[in-house]
């Protein structure tokens, strides 16, 4: 497959020498509506941002910016909304491979074990990475957090070689990634399918959980920080539930050995540690029993919390990734506001693109309002800039990198998005933050910059090749399911149709 390489970006540096009494820049963006998402939370009307090299120079109206750059490329962003990147805080590889599979008759979770387990090569994983990459890209999605497998906590971490696959494609999109790796859920040894030759020959392979630890700090080693900084690495391991999980005598001393051990791996390269699928009296168990919290652990889901609970998070920096899209979201509630209220940090993700979601951020912020609008029957939870703040600065600082991403300043990374907003569904153009969390969408997207470079213009991506990732994506999907026997999975269930709920 043919992929178009980004080539590295001119660091033109605004001078303290400059040209003809102007300084000068790489990019200048103008006559836009800024969004800066700064610390005065400014909107900049006829406003523009000015970049030389990977950094954000000024930020001001076009008049001010015209006057004081001379630009290598001056882009023209009337009728569009000028912001930083969104940051998604939560999802998984693979699911983009794996949407609705199974979904409706309760095998998604199954799925996704044979899928991910028993019928996955590297080129379905580089698919997968390619596919879900480009998705957020157009999406203006330039941050996000995901997690190397899924379903009931299946990391595909036996071999380097499919995280090697993974994270290739994905420094070739262009975006910022964090991935998390590190064991599944025991008991160990588990079994994975290696396919062999030409992809068709199956060999079962059992795996220890020091196994897996070995290859999840060998991939740490390797990439976090790789691609100049666009990759970052990150250590998960399996939330366990008191109430559910047989966790007595030696299975609670191995389970700590192990927590121990993962955690142990997260601290020595300075990266977060990951949990997935937090939900009432996980959160204490994890402090109390395992020792996990604190400012470099992120928790997913956090539903259903105590009070007590919600103070712990806030009390130990532990950051919380809210997915209002997601299906733990309908079994429970994560108190977002209280969590918010109690001086935590949280953020939004979108849970991954399976098995009945997107990657489309500006869907889960609108989600985010109505899910806890209804909660409270009050209309004035959660307001649009608290929502937008959720993607941008306050994820920024959840991951970390509040000091470098999440707004449009002056020394900040130059991750931009422009967002068309001369349509039907958005104007009148008035009241932006507003545009943006209630009626925008991905496909409002028109433009999108990471670290200075332009990775998508008016809707054409730059750095891969479009039409090669879609085929590839259904190519390889087609095979894992054949591989996995999950085929009948892709009919509809019966009750499908004419009725108000599928049967039990």
């Amino acid at each position: 497959m043919s992929r178009t390489l980004l080539l590295p970006a001119v660091a033109v540096l605004v001078a303290s020498g400059c040209t003809g009494g102007r300084d000068r820049a790489d990019l200048l963006i103008v006559g836009g509506t800024v969004i800066t998402m700064d610390s005065a939370r400014r909107i900049i009307d006829d406003g523009a941002v000015a970049i030389a090299g990977d950094r954000i120079v000024a930020v001001g109206t076009t008049q001010e910016l015209r006057g004081r750059f001379r630009a290598r490329e001056t882009m023209d962003a009337a009728r569009k909304i000028v912001m930083p990147g969104l940051i998604d805080g939560h999802g998984h590889a693979g699911h983009g491979l794996l949407k609705t599979l199974g979904t409706d008759i309760g095998r998604w979770n199954g799925a996704a074990e044979r899928m991910y387990a028993r019928g996955s090569t590297p080129a379905f994983w580089e698919a997968d990475a390619l596919l879900t990459g480009l998705e957020r890209l157009k999406g203006g999605v330039t941050t996000s957090l995901t997690l190397f497998g899924g379903g009931d906590n299946v990391y595909r971490t036996d071999d380097s070689r499919y995280a090697e696959a993974y994270l290739g494609a994905i420094q070739d999109v262009g975006v910022r990634w964090f991935l998390a790796v590190g064991p599944r859920r025991g008991p160990f040894p588990r079994t994975w399918t290696h396919w062999e030759g030409d992809g068709e020959t199956p060999r079962d392979v059992e795996v220890s959980f020091d196994q897996q630890m070995a290859v999840s700090d060998s991939l740490i080693a390797k990439w976090d920080g790789a691609a100049e900084g666009r990759i970052r690495m990150a250590v998960v391991f399996p939330t366990h539930n008191p109430s559910s999980d047989t966790l007595t005598g030696a299975a609670l001393q191995e389970l700590k050995d192990q927590a121990k051990a993962a955690r142990d791996l997260s601290k020595r390269h300075g990266v977060f540690f990951v949990q997935d699928g937090h939900t009432r009296g996980t959160i204490r168990f994890a402090n109390d029993e395992l020792s996990l919290l604190g400012p470099d652990a992120i928790f997913s889901h956090a539903t259903e919390l105590t009070e007590d609970e919600i103070q712990l998070v806030a009390r130990t920096g532990t950051r919380i990734v809210h997915n209002p899209s997601a299906i733990f979201s309908i079994r429970g509630r994560n108190p977002t506001t209280e969590l918010l209220d109690a001086g935590a940090v949280v953020m939004l993700g979108s849970d991954g693109p399976a098995p009945d979601r997107s990657y489309d951020m500006f869907r889960h912020m609108f989600q985010a309002t109505r899910y806890h609008r209804f909660h409270f029957r009050d209309t004035r939870v959660l307001p649009a800039g608290k929502v937008l703040e959720l993607v941008t600065i306050d994820a920024a600082k959840a991951l970390g990198l509040e000091n470098e991403l999440g707004s449009l300043e002056v020394g900040k990374k130059a991750d931009v998005v422009l967002v068309d907003w001369y349509q039907p569904h958005l104007v009148p153009m008035n009241m932006p933050v507003y545009r943006l969390v209630y009626f925008a969408n991905a496909a409002d997207v028109a433009t999108v910059i990471v670290g200075g470079r332009v990775l998508m213009r008016d809707r054409r991506v730059l750095t891969v090749t479009e039409g090669d990732v879609l085929a590839m994506a259904q190519r390889e999907t087609e095979a894992a399911m054949r591989r996995a026997g999950l085929d009948s999975l892709t009919r509809m269930p019966e009750g499908f149709w004419g009725r108000s709920r599928l049967p039990r």
